[in-house]
C-alpha cells in the first residue's frame, strides 16, 4: 500500500542547509564587520560567524567557496589586528587558489588577503610584494562591478 506520506531526501536538505547557512552567516560577518561601535563580544561573533561561514561552504561548496571562506576569515582576522591567524588563512586562500587555477576576482583578493595580512604583522617587505600583485591582479578582472568593489576593498589594505 502506498504511503501519503512524503519523503524527504536528507542529503539534498542537508546540502540546502549548509549553502543557506553559509550565505547568512557570511552577511553576518559583514553586518559585524560596518558596525561602527563594535565590542569585544562583537568581535567574538565576527571570528566565530567567519569560521561557521567557511565550515558550512567547505561541507557543500566548490573551491571557489572554500577559497573565498579562508578569504574572509583571514580578512576578519587581519581586521582585528591578529596577524599570525590572518597569514594562516591568507595562505590557505592562496593555496586553494593556486590548486585550483582561480583566477578573475578571486586571485585578486587571494593576493589582497596576503597583502593585508602581512600589513597586520607590519611586514613591510612581504606587504609590497603582495600588495602589488593584488593590483596587478585587479587590474586584470573584466567584469566592471568587481573591479571597482575589489580596488575600493584594496584601497583600505594599508600598512
Amino acid at each position: 500500500m502506498p504511503s501519503d506520506k512524503p519523503t524527504i531526501d536528507y542529503k539534498m536538505l542537508g546540502a540546502y542547509i549548509h549553502k543557506c547557512m553559509g550565505i547568512e552567516l557570511n552577511g553576518l560577518v559583514w553586518t559585524l564587520l560596518e558596525k561602527e561601535d563594535r565590542n569585544q563580544d562583537d568581535e567574538y561573533r565576527l571570528i566565530n560567524a567567519a569560521y561557521a561561514s567557511l565550515y558550512h561552504w567547505s561541507e557543500v561548496g566548490k573551491p571557489e567557496n572554500l577559497q573565498r571562506g579562508e578569504w574572509l576569515v583571514s580578512h576578519v582576522y587581519a581586521i582585528l589586528g591578529m596577524a599570525d591567524f590572518a597569514l594562516y588563512h591568507a595562505k590557505k586562500c592562496i593555496e586553494i587558489t593556486t590548486e585550483n587555477d582561480i583566477v578573475d576576482f578571486d586571485l585578486a583578493f587571494a593576493n589582497e588577503a596576503m597583502a593585508r595580512a602581512y600589513a597586520a604583522s607590519q611586514n613591510k617587505d612581504e606587504y609590497n610584494y603582495w600588495y602589488k600583485l593584488a593590483k596587478e591582479a585587479g587590474e586584470k578582472i573584466s567584469d566592471t562591478q568587481d573591479k571597482e568593489i575589489f580596488q575600493q576593498t584594496l584601497s583600505d589594505c594599508k600598512l
